[in-house]
């Protein structure tokens, strides 16, 4: 499809731009990411929510069992990444968005509260561990 502008009295026809494929995410590591959701000051994902088979857990959020079952790799991703594109109001920061944040500390300005290779590692675990994603508690 084509567009026509009528810039500056002058007729311009701009072709289409095509899509750019998004790099990859990197391959995620199950044993880390369990690891991560472990460390409360890292990702502070056990403050909020029980997860099967880890350490009791917060109740503010819902229990992360089942995933699996309901969650691509890719829609788990962006869940974790940025919860607002799916519910603006939601309680859960974004972990891999820095946009519309605010009162952010001075040396955390900027930066992301996981890394690529962390928020691959944590949707790993969330979703390969059989006894984990079955739906028990």
């Amino acid at each position: 499809m084509r567009t026509i502008w009528r810039t500056l009295g002058c007729l311009m026809t701009l072709a289409p731009l095509p899509a750019l494929a998004a790099p990859p995410a990197p391959a995620g590591d199950a044993a880390r990411g369990r690891a991560l959701l472990l460390q409360r000051q890292d990702s502070g994902c056990i403050l909020c929510h029980v997860l099967p088979g880890l350490p009791q857990g917060g109740d503010l959020g819902p229990p992360l069992s089942g995933l699996k079952r309901r969650y691509s790799r890719e829609a788990l991703r962006a869940r974790i990444a940025d919860a607002r594109l799916g519910n603006p109001d939601t309680l859960m920061p974004p972990y891999f968005s820095t946009e519309g944040l605010h009162n952010v500390a001075r040396a955390q300005q900027g930066r992301t509260v996981l890394g690529e290779q962390a928020l691959a590692d944590i949707v790993a675990y969330l979703l390969a561990e059989p006894a984990y994603n079955d739906g028990r508690r």
